[in-house]
């Protein structure tokens, strides 16, 4: 296993510190603010950690408040707000300064037998048949800005593969479509709980910039600046974040300085796993 992908455990591993209170830490990497990936993956833990593993979530719908400070602690409360005969239901609250930062809420339903349906995975190329990461990052790293760069220069827990490479380079993509593959870069204990807060976290990873793929920009130029704001996931099927997923994203709407993307997450095989949504501040600077 990886120093990054144990450095990640770590992170969702939470300190219990009371009946339904958590705290978790950041990594010092530099950033001004926490990753809201982080955020949703440690919250996602918190909750899991006050129900039966025999009633696993399903869905989660949660809202970032303020900035999260990378340089301090994040309490996690955990309010049970319903055990029901088939359903159970947390809100989670982050707090920090004595703030509020990120509220969620999150169900829990067991397995039940009945139909079954599911959309059907792009037709894009393999992981395999891409260029890698250190590919990747030798064309791209040049054009980012400073504190990005660094980030992706460090070993990182996980492994990104776009399909549609070009439009880091400026290409426009007709459709407004874009897809990656994605895996941690090290193999994870087989706790499904584990897979779950990875794949929480991951997918926050990139997806608001899907809003900017219709005009041939991306967030990662200067002249952006981006938050996101809301951020929704819902787990249809197991998986393991381990082996290699396709994200496939694209973006209905950008108005206002608002960004709504979307997102199907299928394993190699077709099957899809989970569905997410996630609406976000995409703001041209003020030059003055």
């Amino acid at each position: 296993m990886s120093s990054a992908v144990k450095d990640l455990l770590a992170i969702l591993d939470l300190e219990e510190l009371d009946i339904n209170l958590f705290r978790g830490n950041s990594p010092q990497s530099g950033w001004q603010r926490v990753f809201g990936g982080q955020v949703i993956g440690q919250a996602l833990v918190a909750a899991v950690r006050t129900v039966e593993a025999s009633r696993p979530p399903h869905s989660m719908h949660a809202y970032f408040l303020l900035p999260g400070d990378p340089k301090v602690p994040i309490i996690y409360d955990v309010e049970r707000l319903r055990d029901g005969g088939s359903f159970t239901t947390r809100r989670v609250t982050a707090r920090q300064h004595g703030h509020p930062i990120f509220s969620m809420l999150v169900s829990f339903h067991g397995e039940e037998v009945g139909l079954d349906h599911q959309a059907k995975m792009p037709d894009v190329p393999g992981p395999d048949s891409l260029p890698s990461e250190a590919e990747v990052r030798e064309k791209v790293l040049p054009t980012m800005p400073d504190p990005v760069r660094k980030y992706y220069e460090r070993e990182r827990p996980i492994e990104l593969r776009p399909v549609e490479f070009g439009r880091y380079l400026g290409q426009k993509i007709p459709d407004g479509k874009f897809h990656v593959w994605m895996k941690t870069t090290g193999k994870l204990p087989d706790d499904p709980a584990v897979h779950r807060a990875v794949l929480a976290y991951t997918s926050d990873m990139g997806l608001l910039d899907t809003a900017l793929v219709p005009h041939g920009r991306t967030l990662f130029e200067k002249e952006f600046m981006a938050a996101s704001l809301d951020h929704a996931l819902w787990l249809h099927r197991p998986f393991r974040a381990d082996e290699w997923l396709l994200y496939a994203q694209d973006s209905p709407n950008l108005h206002g300085s608002r960004g709504f993307a979307r997102g199907l997450i299928f394993k190699q095989d077709g099957t899809l796993v989970a569905s997410v949504t996630q609406e976000g501040l995409v703001r041209l600077r003020r030059t003055t």
